[in-house]
């Protein structure tokens, strides 16, 4: 399955599409907080600990799919916090900052458990990089399949013609099939109708634009029935798609 980030990279996310959770564990609180704005910036929901302590809490609160975690912190080792994670975690993916580059250090880190190091001072990218690697390793997150369009809980494959909300299939037309695929290539966009009927029924109709409200409106019972609404009119522009309330 695939999402594409607004940076335009293959979004990774857990095995049911929700966003990958990973626990950022310093000190620093300015280099937590920077570390969580470039993760956050994947699509990937951060949580900051400043301490082992609070690190320990948190994985238990969070159960994050990855940890990135400073060797250095004020109450305990990032060994000895290590040792605690794997102990409610113990596949974790675990990426070590340290200020030291002493090959002592690398061997004893990865000896306690963890998955790959960093030293400081380091760049975001290299951060983001070697998170992903680690991630998609421990199959803890996968990048979706280019035939997958997703937005919410609304999935669409492009391939097998399979349509889902909240895990519940959805049976469309060809018609209604192609028109939920323009929208949802669009997110949160709005779709005038003379583009729609450009891009679904490939000819204007001319006076006929009714038949994309009539659509929209088969699209409506089948996608919003009963659910927080997805599908949405703007007066005198058009129509938008993007996750229920």
């Amino acid at each position: 399955m695939m999402s594409t980030s607004p940076h335009g990279r293959t979004e990774l996310l857990r095995p049911d599409g929700s966003p990958v959770r990973v626990l950022v564990v310093d000190d620093e609180s300015a280099l937590a907080d920077l570390l969580s704005m470039a993760l956050r910036y994947e699509g990937w929901e951060v949580r900051t600990a400043g301490d082992g302590a609070e690190a320990i809490r948190t994985t238990r609160e969070l159960r994050p799919d990855a940890v990135v975690l400073d060797v250095m912190l004020p109450d305990m080792d990032g060994l000895t916090v290590l040792g605690r994670l794997r102990r409610d975690l113990p596949d974790v993916p675990v990426l070590f900052l340290t200020a030291r580059d002493a090959v002592e250090d690398r061997i004893a880190g990865l000896t306690a458990g963890g998955d790959d190091y960093v030293t400081k001072p380091f760049s975001l990218e290299e951060v983001v990089a070697r998170l992903r690697g680690l991630l998609r390793r421990s199959g803890a997150a996968a990048a979706r399949s280019d035939s997958v369009l997703a937005v919410g809980d609304l999935i669409l494959d492009e391939d097998s013609h399979e349509v889902s909300r909240g895990g519940q299939e959805i049976h469309l037309t060809a018609t209604e099939f192609e028109l939920l695929r323009y929208l949802m290539r669009n997110p949160r966009r709005v779709l005038s109708k003379a583009q729609i009927l450009d891009r679904v029924w490939s000819y204007d109709f001319g006076g006929q634009a009714n038949v994309v409200e009539l659509y929209i409106s088969y699209l409506r019972r089948k996608i919003d029935a009963g659910r927080s609404p997805m599908i949405h009119t703007r007066r005198g522009a058009g129509y938008l798609i993007k996750p229920g309330e």
